[in-house]
């Protein structure tokens, strides 16, 4: 082997060392979803959303299970609350010009961690399952306002 190759060969080791592997995949709207190897395997989210440079961001707010009269929907019941907060963030990403195919990261506030079939069934009408967004989850013991059961905020990202 000679000389040349070998340096050749040790500054692409080095370039590559510390780089895990990754399962990536790309969607229409130009985001990149990565699952790193050497991370968990995530069951409905991703570790990583890249998105192109030059795109719109939008931050939403947390929603919570009001109706448009800022009634309460679903008292006691996770699931009906659950839909309402999805109803609500799908109507604020319409209003901005976008889709939940732009959402990149979902935060989710639940009072109740053991209603995770209710908010999965709520989200997954909305979201893209096969790449789902990054996001993370949180058990609190009190929302904003008496008999909300959870809270969900947005972002979203819409390509130039």
């Amino acid at each position: 082997m000679s000389r040349r190759f070998a340096c050749c060969l040790a500054l692409l080791a080095l370039s590559t060392a510390g780089c895990a592997a990754a399962d990536e995949a790309a969607s229409a709207n130009g985001f990149r979803y990565l699952n790193p190897s050497n991370l968990s395997k995530p069951t409905g989210y991703t570790h990583v959303v890249e998105v192109p440079s030059g795109a719109r961001t939008l931050y939403l707010s947390g929603q919570i299970a009001l109706d448009a009269q800022g009634r309460l929907v679903g008292a006691g019941d996770f699931g009906r609350q659950a839909e309402q907060v999805f109803a609500n963030i799908d109507a604020a990403l319409k209003a901005a010009g976008a889709s939940f195919a732009n959402v990149v990261r979902i935060d989710r506030y639940v009072t109740d961690m053991s209603q995770l079939t209710a908010l999965r069934a709520a989200r997954d009408k909305y979201i893209d399952t096969k790449h789902p967004p990054a996001s993370t989850l949180v058990e609190v013991s009190r929302l904003a306002r008496e008999g909300l059961l959870l809270e969900v905020e947005a972002t979203a990202v819409v390509p130039r």
